[in-house]
């Protein structure tokens, strides 16, 4: 299974090439090619998954070339890693069938799917590589694929929304090579697990607050965490809404949320002052970002605020340090990557129908689109916290974790982010599906069957996504919780590996 590893990375990039090679003159071949590539990798995610679920060191180290870490560079697979893994495969398969029918109204699908598959390899790198110089490599060709595809419309206000996101991204990239060089100035090593063995003998009271407060910053950015938002609100809903469902379902996850989690839990060490740094951010993010989505009449900008309100539940759970916490916060992660990329699907659906996106411009839409409906209705209620949904368990563990720790404020947050959630998407109910449907849209019919699969198979997991907590399930939990709580000790499991 080791052996495997470096195909998260090689598939999607061969793809890539392959598209970018015969897509213009092989009919049909972008869309097919990236379908088997996504389903290939998504296969090859549960496998290893299942696999590292039944073995007793819960890691896999491929060194690559054969050179042993430190001298070469290693790719690893634990327990948070896989986990990424599966979310991100799971996504993209069902985002590029969705793309299927919906990039037939653009000009150019196989330039799409190439950058498309180029942004799927950078992310599968950062999670994989256990080298802090390549996981700043991959974070770059994801980010500037997904700063093509965000203007991949060449409108205006896509090329500008583009321009504004490159300037942050780039922004949040000098932060995090400037703390990698500051880093690697003062141990000397870049494989993530050699950091960690030197850090915890080798001290300073200067540097590492120093490197902590540039990673916070770059990887916030990169989260888009508030104060650090600013960009997201013009991005996702200038994308295409397949890409919007990849940049908010797991772009920011993986490039902000996981990179933050294994540089301050992993490598750095998670020190009670980081800690309360970001159940800060958390908090804030999710009350601000909840208040600013309920004053929005364009959907997808609706969308892309509650992106940053659902990421700081996430990173407040994170931000706790507890079991339960971590729990609750990888959880949400994972929850919130369905059902936020069913949301922006199924924008996307009612853009790709009527148009317009405008909540004042349309109205019962259930009576025309039935499945575009209910699936709304069930993400919408996912989102929200409402049971029986998957969103409701994994908001119910954090607001527990906060009572439990004691932070009965951040609790309250929690709960009064979760009201104003559901606030904010019963008006969507009611003007985009509900009420009287408007004359120059009783000629419209359902979105093509691809769209709709993909968006019944997403809602599908929101439904049933809560029996993760239970047995043999809650396993896949329960690993990529206890590599989180290793924290540095990350470093002596890899070398272990190695050895074997």
């Amino acid at each position: 299974m080791v052996n495997i590893i470096p195909f998260f990375v090689i598939i999607p990039l061969g793809t890539a090439f392959l598209i970018s090679l015969l897509g213009k003159y092989v009919r049909h071949f972008a869309g097919i090619a990236i379908s088997l590539s996504s389903a290939v990798v998504l296969a090859l995610s549960i496998s290893c998954a299942v696999y590292l679920s039944s073995t007793a060191d819960k890691i896999l180290v491929y060194k690559i070339g054969g050179w042993v870490p430190p001298f070469g560079i290693s790719l690893v697979l634990d327990g948070l890693s896989i986990f990424m893994l599966v979310m991100v495969s799971l996504v993209s398969f069902f985002v590029a069938v969705y793309s299927l029918s919906y990039m037939e109204r653009y000009t150019d699908k196989p330039k799409f799917f190439t950058l498309f598959s180029l942004m799927v390899c950078g992310m599968n790198g950062i999670i994989i590589t256990g080298d802090l110089f390549n996981l700043f490599v991959f974070l770059e060709i994801a980010s500037i694929a997904s700063y093509a595809l965000v203007a991949f419309g060449t409108e205006a206000e896509e090329l500008e929304a583009s321009f504004k996101y490159a300037i942050m991204g780039s922004v949040a990239s000098c932060f995090i090579f400037i703390g990698i060089a500051f880093l690697y100035g003062f141990t000397s090593t870049l494989n993530m697990a050699d950091i960690a063995r030197v850090l915890s003998v080798k001290h300073s009271s200067y540097v590492l607050p120093f490197v902590g407060t540039l990673f916070l910053m770059g990887f916030g950015l990169k989260a888009a965490l508030v104060p650090f938002h600013a960009w997201l609100a013009d991005a996702h809903p200038s994308a295409p809404a397949s890409i919007s469902a990849m940049l908010s379902g797991i772009l920011i996850k993986t490039l902000g949320v996981y990179a933050l989690i294994r540089v301050f839990f992993s490598i750095i060490g998670s020190t009670q002052a980081y800690l309360s740094v970001l159940m800060f951010l958390g908090t804030a993010s999710l009350l601000v970002a909840v208040i600013l989505a309920l004053s929005q009449w364009d959907l997808k900008r609706l969308l892309a605020y509650h992106s940053i309100s659902q990421i700081g539940y996430v990173v407040l759970g994170i931000g706790l340090g507890t079991p339960l916490g971590i729990l609750g916060g990888l959880f949400h992660l994972f929850n919130h990557s369905i059902f936020k990329s069913l949301l922006f699907l199924n924008s996307g659906a009612i853009d790709y129908c009527l148009g317009t996106r405008d909540l004042k411009e349309t109205s019962g839409l259930a009576k025309i689109m039935p499945v575009t409906a209910k699936t709304n209705l069930i993400a919408s209620m996912s989102i929200a916290g409402i049971p029986p949904f998957n969103g409701f368990f994994s908001k119910l563990i954090i607001i527990f974790a906060c009572i439990q720790s004691g932070h009965l404020g951040y609790g309250l947050c929690a709960v009064i982010g979760s009201i104003l959630t559901l606030a904010s998407f019963m008006k969507v109910q009611k003007y985009a599906f509900l009420g009287r449907l408007k004359d120059k849209f009783k000629n419209i019919k359902e979105v093509p069957a691809a769209m709709r699969l993909s968006m019944l198979a997403l809602a599908f997991i929101c439904v049933f996504g809560g029996i993760m907590l239970l047995m043999p399930f809650r396993v896949f939990l329960d690993d990529a919780v206890q590599a989180v709580l290793r924290g540095t000790h990350y470093s002596s499991v890899v070398f272990e590996a190695v050895g074997k």
